[in-house]
């Protein structure tokens, strides 16, 4: 197995990018292939302790990088020798098995959507990250990476997240939602009654374990295991979980920091408020999958340290193995709408 870093993506590349996808040869063994400005690349290894690059890591040289001001649409295009654009050509070269990056996401989408493609008739790749909730995780799809969706679009993020879910989360038969303003049928707009009636058929088909609506308080409490939205709603909803989680936290500790009985209280429950923190910290997620993409690519938060990274390295090697894009490629025709000429 060997994975592809953008070691130039993100805020704090190359060195936090460099020293997790080290850390993650280090423990796992996993090999790493490096990409980015190969001067500074090998400056961070230094830093990292290692006079050289260690056994099961390269490094490919590529002189520019995309910046978060870039033009999303064009930037890999623009800059054809940049870390993004050349890892993602050998991700689709067969160089690596999965490519990482936390770099630009609209650039990052568009490239991997134009360069290594989307499986065979999947309409529109999807983000769909793991999200912390009551008791566990949910599987987000999508949060962001289409904000205008058709009801077809949001069938097949029905599948790719319950393919996701059955194989790298391991749920014989997770339960499908599609998020709503209420859990009653007649709920929602135009968008949400096509989608609901689309779901719903392939649930009586066997083909998804769909649940039926659910609104974002239920889902947070652990409803579902996938959660069906299109990119505007959903990411509006990791967004608001992302904001209430720090909310909490800092609350918490100004009320256990009050005096000197809160401190006392704050010292007994240490290990549970920090078990707490670390299941809320995106970075012990580590990444985000572009689910419907022909070849595992990870987007990595743009604020990436090192540990965030080698958790990224981690779940692309998860995904790389799990066969969930054989899933996808195998059931694609249950997964498009026919059209109405088609129907007669």
């Amino acid at each position: 197995m060997k994975i592809i870093v953008d070691a130039m993506g993100g805020d704090n590349a190359p060195l936090e990018i460099v020293r997790g996808a080290l850390d993650a040869n280090r423990e796992t063994g996993v090999e790493i292939l490096l990409v980015g400005r190969a001067a500074e690349v090998l400056k961070a290894v230094e830093a990292c302790g290692e006079k050289d690059l260690p056994a099961g890591v390269e490094l490919r040289d590529a002189s520019q990088v995309i910046e978060m001001s870039d033009d999303p649409a064009t930037a890999f295009k623009m800059k054809k020798d940049s870390s993004m654009t050349v890892g993602l050509n050998l991700l689709k070269e067969g160089a690596g098995d999965a490519f990482v990056s936390a770099g630009s996401t609209g650039a990052l989408l568009s490239g991997a959507t134009l360069l290594v493609k989307r499986i065979r008739g999947i309409r529109r790749a999807a983000l769909g990250p793991s999200v912390p909730i009551y008791n566990g995780y949910i599987t987000l799809c999508d949060c962001g990476a289409n904000a205008e969706c058709t009801p077809e679009y949001l069938l097949q993020f029905a599948f790719l997240g319950s393919f996701y879910a059955q194989r790298v989360r391991h749920i014989d038969r997770p339960r499908v939602a599609l998020l709503n303003i209420g859990a009653e049928t007649e709920k929602g707009d135009t968008l949400r009654h096509e989608t609901f009636r689309l779901l719903q058929e392939a649930g009586a088909q066997g083909r998804i374990n769909f649940i039926g609506n659910i609104e974002s308080n239920d889902a947070v409490m652990g409803g579902a295991d996938v959660v069906v939205a299109d990119g505007f709603t959903g990411n509006v909803m990791l967004k608001t979980l992302e904001g209430t989680a720090k909310f909490l936290m800092k609350e918490l500790k100004e009320v256990f920091y009050t005096n000197g009985r809160t401190k006392l209280g704050a010292a007994l429950v240490k290990n549970e408020i920090s078990a707490l923190k670390k299941q809320a910290d995106p970075g012990e997620i580590g990444g985000t999958p572009f689910l419907g993409i022909s070849k595992p690519v990870i987007k990595a938060h743009g604020g990436s340290n090192a540990n965030a990274i080698k958790n990224a390295v981690l779940r692309a090697v998860e995904y790389a193995e799990s066969g969930f894009i054989e899933d996808v490629e195998a059931n694609i025709d249950y997964m498009r709408v026919q059209p109405a000429a088609e129907k007669i």
